[in-house]
């Protein structure tokens, strides 16, 4: 079921118009794109702010009703306030049913405490980017693509081609570009603490010849020890 979002023609135009319309508790934004004319529009800022912090609404089709007229868009911009908690301004555009998107979508990572890396090494996992771009028609968009980690071992990667994409859908990307998704890597804290470990392990090299030559000297006693027992045990 598409989101739906609300909004209204906006009639002035202008910095000082878009500033009282905020001080309104209001959000100017606009709709372009299609073979329809670009239309300035406001929106309800609460209900705008608490739309933008659903991961669903940025990679969407959302139903844009403007003065009750209904068509579909994808948010493509949401400009924020430098530290104020207030969006300043949103684009959205439309789509056609018959004409492929790009939007990027993020990725949700599964199965990593499964993995061999994880399991077996202690390792873990960096992810190297937490969206991708893809191309699809409208009604083949996902809200998130999955990348699987169960099968990644130490020192290995999940690339973008090795995601398995919905029917329908293509990651855009270059010809010769796989990025990487996924890193399998054991902590350098284990990796000091182990070299720490055999670091400190004594060597022949460590122990004092006089020492060395008394232990020697200990196993050939006690190797002579053995063998009177067992002459005696003979007798």
């Amino acid at each position: 079921m598409a989101l739906e979002v609300i909004a209204q023609k906006r009639v002035l135009q202008g910095t000082g118009a878009s500033r009282r319309l905020r001080r309104s508790g209001k959000v100017p934004g606009i709709i372009y794109g299609g073979k329809k004319d670009a239309v300035n529009i406001e929106l309800d800022h609460n209900a705008l702010f608490h739309a933008l912090r659903n991961e669903k609404f940025h990679a969407s089709i959302l139903d844009m009703t403007v003065d009750g007229v209904k068509e579909q868009v994808l948010l493509r911009v949401a400009n924020m306030h430098p530290f104020r908690v207030q969006v300043q301004h949103v684009d959205f555009q439309r789509v056609s049913a018959d004409e492929k998107i790009h939007m990027k979508v993020p990725l949700h990572f599964i199965n990593a405490d499964a993995s061999p890396a994880v399991k077996l090494n202690g390792a873990l996992i960096n992810h190297s980017i937490s969206e991708i771009e893809i191309r699809c028609l409208p009604a083949n968009l996902p809200e998130f693509i999955t990348v699987d980690l169960s099968e990644i071992t130490v020192g290995h990667s999940v690339h973008v081609r090795d995601l398995k994409l919905p029917n329908g859908v293509e990651v855009a990307i270059r010809a010769q570009e796989n990025l990487s998704v996924a890193t399998a890597a054991i902590p350098r804290a284990a990796i000091a603490e182990e070299e720490a470990t055999v670091a400190a392990a004594p060597t022949a090299a460590d122990v004092p010849a006089a020492k060395q030559k008394e232990a020697a000297a200990g196993d050939k006693k006690d190797d002579k020890g053995g063998k009177k027992d067992d002459k005696g045990g003979k007798k």
